[in-house]
C-alpha cells in the first residue's frame, strides 16, 4: 500500500470498545496488529477507545495513554456496555487516512452513518459479531439484515475473522468481505507446558456464560472418579461469572479441593500456571476465533475443545487434540483418559506437533496480510480527492 501523497507514515486509527487495562482476545489483537504496524510495516497506528471498562464502570482512565509504543485516547460513553453511545469518536479521527472499526457496535454503525461528514475510508474487522450469546437472538438477526447490512455499504472492506463471520457477513456484504484470521502472540506462552505429561488441565480467558465454565466441573468428578489426582487451573478475568461462583460450582460436583480459580494474573504468572498442565481445555458455547487455544497450541498444551465450527477448524489440523461433547461428561473424561495414554509414550514428539500447528497465525504474517487489504485506500483517496 503506497503512502500518502505528502510522504509521511500512513495514519490508522484503530476503534475499539475496550483496550488496555482491559484483558481479552479483542484487545489482545487490536493492540498486536497496532504494535506490529508502528515497528516493522512503517504505518502510524493510534488507538480510540472507552474510558471506563466495562467491568469497572465507576473508574475513569487516563484520556491519553501509550501501550507497548502505540498511543491511546479515552473518550466517555454512555448507555449500555452492549452498545455503547460515544459520538466524540469524531473529534478522534479528524487526522486520520484510513479508520479501522473493531467489532460490530455503535462505532461501527455511527461511523457509516457518519461518513458523508467524515469522509474518511473505513474498515472493519467482525471479531465475532455480537452472536456471542443467545440474548435477544431473534432481535439480533433482524438486526443483522437490516441496520448492520445498511451498515456495512460504508466500508471499503470487512475482514471475517474467522470462516463463521465470513459466511455470516458475506449475505449481507459480499463485495468486500476478506477472512483473515486472528493472528496470535504464539511467543508469549511458547514452549511452556509442562515437559513432563501431567494430569493437569488449564483453562484461561475471560469468566463468561458462554464459555460453559460450569460444565468442567462435572468433567473433572468423572476424571477423578477412578482414583486418578486429576486437576482443574482456571485463570482470567471476572465478567458475567465470578470466582467466587465458580469455586461454587465446583463445590457442588465435590472437586473443589482439586481446582483453582485465579484472576488478574499477569503473562509471567500465567505461563507459570501453563507450565505445570498438559491439556487446555474450552467447552466453550462461541468463539469467533479462540485466541486462546492458538496461545495454548503455542505452549504445547494438548487441545480438548468442544465441535463448535472454530474449534473443529483447529482441531481437523491437530491429531493430538480431542473434541468433547460438554454436557457429556463421561464420555468427554474417557476420550482425555485415552488421548492421555497415548501421549505417554510420545510426549515430546506431540509438543512439538503442537506448536508447530500454532505458527500460521503469527502476528507478523497476519499483519501483513492486513495490510493488503488496506489497498483499497488508494481508490479510495482517488475518489474523493
Amino acid at each position: 500500500m503506497s503512502e500518502p501523497q505528502d510522504g509521511r507514515a500512513l495514519r490508522v486509527v484503530h476503534v475499539v470498545r475496550q483496550f488496555s487495562p482491559s484483558v481479552g482476545g479483542l484487545e489482545d489483537c487490536v493492540l498486536n496488529l497496532a504494535r506490529i504496524q508502528r515497528e516493522e510495516l512503517g504505518l502510524s497506528p493510534k488507538v480510540v477507545t472507552l474510558d471506563r471498562l466495562f467491568s469497572a464502570p465507576d473508574q475513569r482512565l487516563a484520556r491519553q495513554d501509550e501501550v507497548m509504543g502505540v498511543p491511546v485516547t479515552r473518550i466517555p460513553w454512555s448507555g449500555s456496555s452492549r452498545y455503547p453511545i460515544a459520538p466524540g469518536v469524531l473529534r478522534q479521527i479528524a487526522d486520520a487516512d484510513l479508520v479501522h472499526v473493531h467489532g460490530i457496535d455503535f462505532f461501527f454503525d455511527f461511523l457509516a452513518l457518519t461518513k458523508p461528514f467524515h469522509r474518511k475510508p473505513l474498515v472493519a474487522t467482525t471479531h465475532g459479531g455480537f452472536f456471542h450469546t443467545s440474548f435477544a437472538a431473534g432481535l439480533k438477526r433482524v438486526y443483522f439484515q437490516t441496520v448492520t447490512r445498511l451498515s456495512a455499504r460504508a466500508y471499503g472492506r470487512i475482514i471475517a475473522c474467522s470462516e463463521a463471520d465470513a459466511e455470516a457477513f458475506g449475505t449481507i456484504a459480499p463485495d468486500t468481505v476478506t477472512t483473515i484470521e486472528n493472528g496470535v502472540d504464539i511467543a508469549k506462552f511458547a514452549d511452556a507446558a509442562s515437559p513432563q505429561l501431567s494430569r493437569t488441565l488449564i483453562s484461561f480467558g475471560r469468566f463468561t456464560q458462554h464459555k460453559r465454565l460450569d460444565t468442567l466441573f462435572p468433567l473433572l468428578r468423572e476424571l477423578r472418579r477412578d482414583g486418578g489426582d486429576w486437576r482443574l487451573k482456571l485463570a482470567g478475568v471476572e465478567a458475567d461469572l465470578t470466582r467466587t461462583e465458580l469455586l461454587r460450582l465446583a463445590a457442588a460436583e465435590g472437586v473443589e479441593g482439586a481446582v483453582t480459580v485465579e484472576v488478574g494474573l499477569s503473562d509471567a504468572e500465567l505461563k507459570a500456571r501453563i507450565g505445570q498442565a498438559s491439556f487446555f481445555v474450552s467447552p466453550s458455547a462461541y468463539e469467533g476465533f479462540g485466541i486462546a487455544a492458538v496461545e495454548a497450541l503455542s505452549a504445547g498444551l494438548v487441545p480438548v475443545l468442544s465441535g463448535i465450527p472454530p474449534y473443529r477448524k483447529l482441531l481437523s489440523r491437530v491429531p493430538d487434540g480431542v473434541e468433547i461433547a460438554p454436557d457429556a461428561p463421561v464420555l468427554a473424561a474417557e476420550a482425555i483418559r485415552q488421548r492421555h495414554g497415548v501421549l505417554s509414550e510420545g510426549v515430546t514428539a506431540a509438543r512439538h506437533r503442537l506448536m508447530q500447528a500454532a505458527t500460521p497465525h503469527d502476528w507478523r504474517g497476519v499483519a501483513k496480510r492486513y495490510s493488503a487489504a488496506y489497498r483499497f485506500f488508494d481508490a479510495a483517496r482517488v475518489s474523493t480527492a
